[in-house]
């Protein structure tokens, strides 16, 4: 049976819209993985809350497969891409009102951040003679 379009996209506009029509900020709830672009040095636990506001944007898309969008991060202009499918709620920061969605994991990936090169151990090397 063909399940259509999923209605998630949508579901993330119309909140977006009455955020915007009610002086809230929306805050989209994002789970990170290898295909969403955002600040990894903001992420945490795997997830990350962006402003979504026109007033916190630039260019702002939020389309059916993807919201794209610039913002500044720490005064740095950065260019962020999240897949419909990372999106794991949208709400006004004012009220906590808006919808969550259930995460979605792709076939073979786990959610969470990208794998990170582990930290080197701090104080003196400690080295061995092996004969």
């Amino acid at each position: 049976m063909d399940e259509g379009l999923s209605t998630k996209p949508y579901l993330i506009r119309a909140i977006y819209e009455w955020c915007a029509d009610s002086g809230f900020t929306p805050y989209l709830a994002v789970v990170v993985d290898r295909h969403a672009r955002v600040p990894l040095e903001h992420v945490k636990n795997g997830e990350i809350v962006l402003n979504i506001g026109a007033g916190a944007t630039r260019n702002l898309h939020l389309g059916n497969d993807i919201i794209q969008f610039s913002a500044r991060f720490s005064g740095a202009s950065r260019q962020i891409e999240v897949p419909i499918s990372n999106v794991t709620g949208i709400y006004a920061r004012e009220n906590g009102q808006g919808l969550a969605f259930p995460k979605e994991i792709p076939e073979g990936e786990e959610a969470g951040a990208p794998e990170e090169p582990p930290t080197p151990p701090r104080g003196k090397p400690q080295l061995k003679v092996v004969k």
